[in-house]
C-alpha cells in the first residue's frame, strides 16, 4: 500500500516539476531575451500553464493522496514523509483560492513585470500603479482566504510565511529595532568623520565586454560548474533554479559602475551554488531547493559581502581587475581597493548600497509593506511615502521614481514579504561565519582565491539538505545555537570601526 502511495507521490512531483520548468522558461525569456512589447503572448501561455498546474495539484485526488501519506507518516522513509508534509502546506494554500482567481493572479503578475520594466525605464509610476493596485488587492483577498483564526497571526505574517516559514511581524519588529541601534550610531559616527576613502577608480568607464569576462572569471572562482549554470543580462538581476543540474543567473552591466555587476554576480552566484549543491536524492522533488528565502539570502549575501568585500578577497581579485581594466585600476593598492568597496555612505539604490546601510533600505520597504497590507496607505501614496522614509532612514533625497519606488522588481512579481529576508540573511550569514571559522580558514581561502573549502563546508552543513528541514531547525543545526542579531552587530562594528578608525 505504501509503495503505491509513494509511486503516486513521485508522479505528482514529476508533474509539478514540469510546470515549474516551463513557467521558469517563460519568466527567463520575459526578463532577458524577449522584445519589449511581447507580453500578450506570454500571458496566454501563463494562463494555460496556471490552469493546468492548479488542476493537477489542487485536485481532490491530490488532497486524498496527501491525507493518506500523513496518516502513514511513521511508516514512510524520512524524505517521503517530509515531501508529503511540505507539499501539504502548498496544497492547503492553493486549494483555499478558487481556480479562476489563482489563474487570474498568475496572468496579472506576468503582465505587471513587463509593465514595470517599461515604467522604470520611463520614470512612469502612473503606468505601473494600476497593476500594483490589483496585485495588492489580490494579496489582501488571498490573506482572507488563507486565514486561520486559530493561529492568531497578523495579516502581514501570512505573506512573510510564503518566504520564511514561521517568521512573524512581531519577531521582525524586535530584530530591526535591535539592528537599528547598531547601524544608526555607526552611520552618524562615519558622517561626523567627514572623510571617505578614495573611490574614483570604481566609477570610471569600463568596457561592457570586459565586464562580461570578469563575470565568467568570478563564477569560476566561486567554483560554479559552468556546464550547469548560465549567465544572462536583465534589468534587475535574479537567479532561476530549473533543477540542480540547470541553474541560471543574471546580471546588469553599467558602463561606469563596474562593481555593480561584480557584486551582483557574487550575490546571484551564491544563490546558484545553493541550488547546484542540493542533495542528489532530492532531485525533481519539491525539496530540491533552498530551505527558505532568508537562508538563501544568507548564502548570497555571504558571498557578496563577507567573502567578496573581505580584505583577502580584495587583495586576490585586484590583479585581475588590473588585467581587465588597466586604465581604471592602475596604481590602486589592495588597501585602497578594500576601503573603496566598503565605503559606508547612504545611497539611493538598495542593490548598490554598502553592508552597513543596506538594512536601512530593507526597513523602508518593510515599513511600507506593513502599511499597505494594513490599509494605512494606498498604492497612490507610495512615491510620497517612499521618499519620506528614504529621507527619514537614510537622509537622502529621491530625485525620481526610477531611483525610488520603481527601483525593485519584487512588487511587480507580487513578492510582498520577501524584502525582510535580505536583512535576516545578513544576520544569519554573520552568525554562520562565526561557526564556519572553527573549521575553515575563511580569510586564508579568500586571500588564496580558493573558495573550495568554504563551499565544501556549506555543502556539508547547509546545501545538501535542501528543504528537508524548516529554516529555524536547519539554522540551529549548522550554527549549533539559536539565532541572535549580536554576531551581525559585532561584525558591523568591528569592520567599519577599523575602516573608519572609530
Amino acid at each position: 500500500m505504501n509503495e503505491d502511495l509513494i509511486k503516486q507521490l513521485d508522479e505528482l512531483e514529476r508533474s509539478l516539476y514540469v510546470f515549474h520548468h516551463l513557467s521558469s522558461l517563460v519568466e527567463l525569456d520575459a526578463m532577458t531575451a524577449a522584445p519589449q512589447d511581447t507580453a500578450l503572448g506570454r500571458s496566454a501561455v501563463m494562463e494555460y500553464l496556471s490552469n493546468e498546474q492548479y488542476a493537477a495539484f489542487a485536485s481532490e485526488k491530490t488532497g486524498e493522496l496527501l491525507r493518506k501519506l500523513s496518516e502513514r507518516k511513521a511508516e514512510l522513509p524520512p524524505r517521503t514523509a517530509r515531501q508529503a508534509a511540505f507539499l501539504k502546506r502548498d496544497y492547503d494554500r492553493m486549494k483555499a483560492v478558487p481556480q479562476e482567481e489563482y489563474v487570474k493572479y498568475d496572468v496579472l503578475v506576468s503582465e505587471a513585470q513587463n509593465v514595470w520594466v517599461k515604467a522604470k525605464r520611463d520614470n512612469d509610476f502612473a503606468a505601473f500603479a494600476p497593476y500594483l493596485e490589483k496585485i495588492v488587492e489580490t494579496k489582501l483577498r488571498f490573506i482572507d482566504l488563507y486565514w486561520d483564526p486559530k493561529h492568531e497571526k497578523k495579516p502581514y505574517d501570512v505573506l512573510l510565511n510564503e518566504y520564511e516559514y514561521g517568521l512573524t511581524q512581531e519577531f521582525l519588529d524586535a530584530f530591526f529595532a535591535e539592528v537599528k541601534q547598531t547601524i544608526v550610531p555607526l552611520v552618524h559616527a562615519i558622517a561626523e568623520k567627514g572623510w571617505q576613502p578614495r573611490s574614483d577608480f570604481l566609477h570610471r568607464e569600463a568596457s561592457i565586454e570586459k565586464q562580461r569576462e570578469l563575470s565568467d572569471y568570478l563564477m569560476d572562482v566561486l567554483t560554479i560548474d559552468r556546464s550547469h549554470c548560465g549567465i544572462g543580462e536583465t534589468e534587475h538581476p535574479f537567479t532561476l533554479n530549473f533543477n540542480k543540474d540547470d541553474v541560471r543567473i543574471t546580471t546588469h552591466y553599467h558602463l561606469r559602475e563596474v562593481m555593480s555587476s561584480f557584486y551582483s554576480v557574487m550575490h546571484e552566484g551564491g544563490h546558484a551554488l545553493y541550488e547546484l549543491h542540493t542533495g542528489d536524492d532530492l532531485r525533481f522533488t519539491s525539496l530540491a531547493a533552498g530551505a527558505s528565502s532568508s537562508i538563501h539570502e544568507s548564502i548570497s549575501r555571504f558571498f557578496e559581502n563577507i567573502i567578496g568585500r573581505s580584505k583577502g578577497y580584495c587583495a586576490f581579485i585586484l590583479p585581475k581587475m588590473k588585467e581587465l581594466f588597466p586604465e581604471q585600476f592602475s596604481g590602486v593598492s589592495p588597501e585602497e581597493f578594500y576601503a573603496a568597496v566598503n565605503i559606508a555612505e547612504p545611497f539611493l539604490i538598495r542593490t548598490e548600497s554598502d553592508e552597513l546601510t543596506y538594512c536601512l533600505h530593507v526597513m523602508v520597504r518593510y515599513e511600507i509593506e506593513k502599511a499597505l497590507i494594513s490599509r494605512r496607505i494606498t498604492v497612490a501614496d507610495l512615491p510620497r511615502v517612499w521618499n519620506e522614509k528614504m529621507k527619514e532612514y537614510l537622509g537622502v533625497d529621491v530625485p525620481n521614481d526610477t531611483k525610488g519606488v520603481l527601483q525593485d522588481s519584487h512588487w511587480s512579481s507580487g513578492y510582498f514579504g520577501y524584502f525582510p529576508t535580505y536583512a535576516m540573511g545578513n544576520a544569519y550569514g554573520a552568525q554562520m561565519l562565526e561557526r564556519m571559522k572553527r573549521d575553515v580558514d575563511v580569510e586564508g581561502c579568500c586571500a588564496a582565491g580558493d573558495l573550495t573549502p568554504v563551499v565544501n563546508w556549506l555543502d556539508e552543513h547547509v546545501f545538501r539538505f535542501g528543504c528537508m528541514l524548516d529554516p529555524v531547525p536547519l539554522f540551529e543545526q549548522y550554527c549549533g545555537a539559536k539565532f541572535t542579531p549580536e554576531p551581525y552587530c559585532h561584525y558591523l562594528k568591528e569592520k567599519y570601526g577599523e575602516i573608519y578608525g572609530l
